[in-house]
């Protein structure tokens, strides 16, 4: 493996474990609780989903384009 498909992996995992962590701030009370009275989440879960499709999104990028030279 090329050091870009390692970097790649590592950036995809760790994309993937912040919107795992952005579902499970979703299931919180205080989530539930903010969602209900608002029709929003609370910040903290939009940073987890939006930095964690951003960074699956890169470290998907990195494994496909990182092979090709």
């Amino acid at each position: 493996m090329q050091m870009n498909q390692i970097l790649g992996l590592a950036i995809l995992a760790g994309g993937l474990l912040l919107l795992f962590l952005g579902y499970q701030s979703s299931q919180g009370v205080d989530d539930q609780v903010t969602e209900a009275v608002t029709g929003e989440y609370t910040d903290s879960t939009i940073w987890y989903w939006a930095l964690g499709a951003l960074g699956s999104a890169a470290g998907v990028g990195l494994l496909i384009l990182g092979g090709r030279r």
